[in-house]
């Protein structure tokens, strides 16, 4: 009973934020995203009974019971595991990710799907892939979208028991091979207020978030799609960068305040901007983190890359595009 897989970390167009339901981790609103090619997580679990406890090791770094990580992550989703299954066997599992962990770039997210694919496969669960998003969906919200490959909808659903809430593919990656995201990583370093956290402020207590869920977000799913499956780079990023500046703007707004910007992600917010009065046309989005996310054509995004690097606020330029969804694998990381 054991196995591993990878799956990498997806970066939304059209935000999600916040919960309507916190046991089944159900949205309040739907979404879009990329699914990127480079920030991946591999993860091993094995179900035995030699084990007395759970053991989770991230990154080389272990946590138990007691740990928020463990607590409030992982030890949830193998609660659902085991409800599921009937079996109270308890779990090793070694994570690792080649990128920031719990920085703003969607770790949980790869984490979390990587997670489900290889439970799936220790345990022979025979889910299919909506199936596995909805399980992964139990450990991270957006993890249910880094199941698939490419552009992907996460359908928000109606049902308080979650049974129509899942991701979908909408695109595969060679529907638009040209498309780029420049990530400019401005900080390495955990954020203060995890997402988990900030969702749950902004939707109880931010004066915008009723309006945003309600208005903003349904128009910008609808204009993304059309973009998308049009290849119209400029609607999509427009409509991309107002939603992350909405999102944004929602969570400034929540008393305390969630800011995850920082000095370079105020840098490269009015950089691109510039450079797109330039000429150059590209645009940002940023998720619940300081890191910036320019999405441009593949022709221009060596150039963006090496204006990024000229900047004294960036730790990391890291280059993506469209890529693939979860994958078992025989490389075992114990």
């Amino acid at each position: 009973m054991k196995a591993s897989s990878t799956a990498n970390a997806n970066i939304a167009l059209v935000k999600y934020w916040g919960k309507r339901n916190k046991k089944f981790m159900l949205p309040q609103t739907g979404s879009v995203s990329m699914t990127t090619e480079d920030l991946q997580s591999h993860t091993t679990v094995e179900f035995d009974p030699k084990y007395k406890e759970d053991v989770l090791i991230v990154n080389g770094k272990e946590y138990k019971k007691g740990d928020e990580e463990y607590d409030d992550y992982v030890g949830l989703f193998l609660g659902v595991v085991r409800e599921m299954t009937g079996k109270d066997i308890k779990a090793k599992i070694v994570s690792n990710n080649n990128f920031p962990t719990a920085a703003g770039l969607a770790s949980s997210a790869a984490g979390f799907a990587a997670l489900a694919a290889a439970v799936n496969e220790a345990l022979s669960l025979g889910l299919d892939d909506k199936q596995l998003s909805m399980l992964a969906r139990r450990g991270s919200g957006s993890a249910t979208r880094s199941v698939h490959a490419g552009f992907v909808e996460w359908k928000r659903g109606e049902e308080e028991d979650g049974s129509d809430c899942y991701a979908e593919q909408l695109f595969p990656p060679e529907h638009w091979p040209e498309f780029r995201m420049v990530i400019a990583v401005t900080s390495k370093k955990d954020k203060k207020v995890k997402s988990r956290a900030g969702m749950k402020q902004s939707v109880a207590t931010s004066p915008f978030y009723k309006s945003w869920a309600e208005n903003v977000v349904p128009n910008h799913i609808e204009a993304v799609k059309k973009a998308l499956t049009e290849k119209n780079f400029k609607t999509l990023g427009e409509t991309a960068e107002l939603n992350a500046l909405a999102m944004h703007a929602v969570a400034i707004a929540t008393k305390p305040p969630v800011v995850y910007w920082n000095a370079g992600t105020m840098d490269i917010i009015h950089a691109v901007m510039d450079w797109r009065d330039e000429g150059l046309e590209c645009y940002f989005t940023i998720d619940g983190g300081p890191q910036v996310k320019v999405m441009c054509l593949e022709k221009d995004a060596e150039e963006i890359a090496k204006r990024i690097k000229e900047f004294d606020n960036i730790e990391d330029v890291i280059i993506t595009k469209p890529g693939s969804g979860i994958k078992i694998t025989d490389n075992h990381l114990f």
